[in-house]
């Protein structure tokens, strides 16, 4: 569904907050979207009380709310100092991190969430509660590692111009992919890079007829959003080869790489290509489901 026809009640940006590193990007992130967009932003710290702890290691939940407390208060004065005037709100829900956010991204725009940095093969550790959001949400989540910043000198042109990189499927292509890419790059006035692969037989290559059919077969899908954003430049990538490796090295000059994610692939089920690239991507990357 294209996003005016959305419904009119206006939905905030919400970022799950627990005090580590990949939070505090997620939250950088996540401010300076809303602030873009002009939606409010909501920040949601999941508390899990755990009933058989051993004595003497054993926390209260007044500790635990506490630590909480603590974690938002200095969360929203980064808010504040980041981007002033942002209409902000926090809680603290008593309950398993991936529930709380599950039902948090229900009610927003997206969800915005923290990896836990740079592993050994140089991309994204995403534990467990994040593939599980990531699998399961309804609405569009974006994995922010450790280290995001926001340019926001406006000295450096080719650095506020990064583009924007959607992987898709011309065979299953979908409006909500297409719709979340285009809208996102038209917000931030930058390029938009549309990337399209296949496998190559190990026997033939492919024809040069077969690379212009599927050329057209992309534009084709992608001309209805070029015509209802017209000033939003395009790229179309179509060429043979691994769709993640295709992505991921375009990650690396790309301030977003967007991926989908089917919503009948319910669990781990989260397709090969888009496990790939949130995990080896070095830019933030959003997972928008589509039917």
């Amino acid at each position: 569904m294209a996003r005016g026809e959305e419904s009119s009640v206006s939905r905030p940006v919400t970022v799950g907050v627990d005090g580590s590193e990949g939070s505090v990007a997620a939250v950088d992130w996540a401010a300076d979207e809303a602030a873009l967009r002009g939606d409010g932003l909501r920040l949601v710290y999941a508390t899990r009380w755990v009933e058989h702890q051993l004595g003497a290691m054993k926390v209260s939940h007044e500790d635990r709310a506490g630590a909480a407390e603590g974690v938002l208060a200095e969360t929203e004065r980064r808010v504040g100092s980041r981007q002033p005037g942002l209409a902000l709100t926090a809680d603290e829900v008593e309950d398993a991190p991936v529930s709380v956010l599950l039902a948090a991204a229900a009610e927003a725009d997206l969800l915005v969430v923290g990896s836990h940095g740079l592993g050994s093969v140089r991309g994204f550790i995403v534990g467990s509660v994040g593939q599980e959001v990531i699998a399961e949400a309804e609405r569009p989540v974006v994995l922010v590692r450790p280290g995001y910043e926001k340019d926001s000198s406006g000295t450096s042109e080719e650095s506020s111009r990064r583009k924007v990189v959607l992987g898709l499927d011309v065979n299953e292509a979908e409006d909500e992919l297409l719709d979340f890419a285009f809208d996102f790059a038209a917000r931030h006035r930058v390029p938009l890079e549309i990337v399209h692969t296949w496998h190559e037989s190990f026997v033939h290559h492919t024809s040069a007829a077969a690379k212009d059919e599927k050329a057209a077969a992309l534009a084709g899908v992608v001309r209805p959003f070029r015509d209802r954003f017209p000033s939003t430049e395009v790229a179309e990538v179509s060429s043979p080869g691994r769709a993640a490796e295709h992505l991921i090295e375009a990650a690396s000059d790309a301030r977003l790489v967007i991926v989908g994610r089917r919503r009948a692939a319910r669990g781990a089920h989260i397709g090969s290509i888009t496990h790939a690239v949130i995990h080896h991507a070095s830019c933030p990357v959003a997972v928008v489901p589509h039917t």
